[in-house]
């Protein structure tokens, strides 16, 4: 008997290397797959503008790195002393105005160099639910837990989002036309706005992602949120909030991932990385023992050959090992 429904991934003619450059913006989800991709060494820059959970603001930030001229001091805020900016994350803010204008471009400067040379821009969506700022009447990232008498709450329509990202797409194109996309919907549950209006804000983001992905043919859809709710359909699979995924189904989601999107070259690769990986994570309980020093010593053979084969840089963890080393390798 079968005791659960597992996912088919349609195959894709995306078959991503190594080498490949990657971009993700968007909710959690974007920041766990993004984490992954740099563990295992493809060369990702993750979530620059810090959690972003609605499509709109997502959109918007894409859509100024690809050349959209934009104001960002037109849309700070002073809060408690802090600057803030409402189309980024809390986490990019500061006491200084200037210092905070300052790390905005320095971000959006290494987020246009990225998104120029990726092979791919991996976008998740958080929430349809999102806040409109009284005064302006401008959609925010962010409303950095200012009074809410100064914002609207709304639930963004499909048109909404596909329109944002129609009007994003052909900017991105200008910037990149070989770029591929891929589109998620975060399977993380939003208790803040009702499990009710949580399935309506996911439904409203799946319809707009299938129309996306129907419209455009370098747009695709990876079902990480299927895959959480039908195929892990099970408590264990949730940390102790019961909201988010545990590290064991982030693993799997990712093997899914993998499959469908990577080369096999990349997917041989992964487990001798895992094992020299493995290797030095480990903790001895004597460090400078003739055993342990060889072993160090044939962990750091290891990461030369895969540099060589692979051809990847392996310098921060060669520097991690020889640190460990007495005397000379």
């Amino acid at each position: 008997m079968m005791f659960r429904t597992e996912l088919p991934i349609k195959p894709s003619q995306l078959r991503l290397a190594l080498q490949a450059e990657v971009l993700t913006i968007g909710s959690c989800f974007a920041e766990v797959i993004g984490s992954k991709l740099q563990e295992n060494k493809v060369a990702t820059l993750v979530n620059p503008f810090g959690t972003i959970f609605n499509p709109l603001s997502a959109c918007l930030l894409v859509e100024i790195v690809s050349g959209k001229a934009y104001d960002f001091e037109k849309h700070l805020v002073q809060h408690n002393g802090i600057w803030y900016a409402y189309d980024l994350h809390s986490a990019l803010s500061s006491p200084s105005k200037e210092e905070l204008l300052h790390t905005i471009r320095q971000q959006v400067q290494q987020t246009q160099e990225q998104l120029q040379k990726a092979s791919l821009l991996i976008m998740t969506w958080g929430t349809a639910v999102s806040y409109r700022l009284a005064s302006t009447g401008t959609v925010v990232a962010n409303c950095h837990k200012l009074p809410a008498r100064q914002f609207t709450r709304l639930l963004l329509t499909t048109e909404e989002i596909t329109a944002a990202f129609t009007q994003m797409h052909q900017r991105l194109l200008q910037l990149n036309p070989n770029i591929k996309l891929l589109l998620t919907v975060s399977p993380v549950r939003h208790l803040k706005e009702t499990l009710e209006i949580n399935s309506v804000s996911k439904a409203v983001l799946r319809v707009a992602t299938h129309q996306l992905t129907e419209a455009y043919e370098n747009v695709n859809y990876f079902p990480a949120y299927e895959i959480m709710m039908d195929d892990l359909r099970d408590y264990r699979f949730y940390k102790a909030d019961m909201l988010h995924p545990t590290e064991l189904a982030e693993d799997y989601i990712w093997q899914k991932f993998v499959g469908a999107y990577f080369d096999q070259e990349y997917q041989a690769f992964l487990p001798e990385w895992e094992k020299v990986r493995r290797a030095m994570a480990h903790k001895p309980f004597h460090p400078a023992s003739a055993a342990h020093q060889q072993f160090l010593k044939a962990t750091l053979q290891q990461l030369r050959e895969l540099e060589q084969k692979h051809n990847i840089s392996c310098a921060k963890e060669i520097a991690q090992l020889q640190l460990q080393i007495i005397g000379k390798d």
